[in-house]
């Protein structure tokens, strides 16, 4: 499967591993990565594949205009760091990005683009989904 492929089949593949409250989402893809949201297309979780790092990172962007609103962000989700580890694993991070963004995310081992790994990478990216968005929406309400 080529990566515009994969990064396509993502959202398809995610949804079935959501609670119905949380499939209802707008989506975008580009040959090396896809990017999922719910009601800010600069707050969205995504999946990068990065061949130059032998990586695929997946987690959930502050990419707001306004770098306060990703201070803002980062800053909620930092001081929920740790309970954010203890669910998803120690492996995630949470930390200030380029341009003022900000970014919770892992990455996994680059893998060939076959079915076996869509469906990891699409169960992985539901257990973010599903513990992250509530974080998400209780700072944004």
């Amino acid at each position: 499967m080529r990566s515009s492929d994969f990064m396509k089949a993502i959202p398809e593949a995610v949804r079935p591993h959501l609670p119905p409250a949380l499939r209802d989402f707008q989506w975008q893809a580009r040959a090396w990565l896809v990017q999922i949201q719910y009601s800010q297309p600069a707050l969205h979780y995504e999946v990068w594949s990065m061949p130059y790092r032998n990586l695929l990172e997946l987690g959930l962007h502050f990419e707001h205009r306004d770098s306060s609103v990703n201070a803002r962000l980062l800053a909620h989700f930092d001081a929920h760091a740790i309970a954010i580890k203890a669910e998803l694993g120690e492996r995630v991070e949470v930390e200030p990005w380029d341009k003022g963004w900000a970014k919770v995310y892992e990455t996994l081992p680059l893998e060939p683009f076959e079915p076996p790994y869509l469906e990891q990478v699409a169960l992985r990216l539901a257990q973010m989904i599903e513990y992250l968005q509530p974080i998400l929406l209780g700072v944004l309400t």
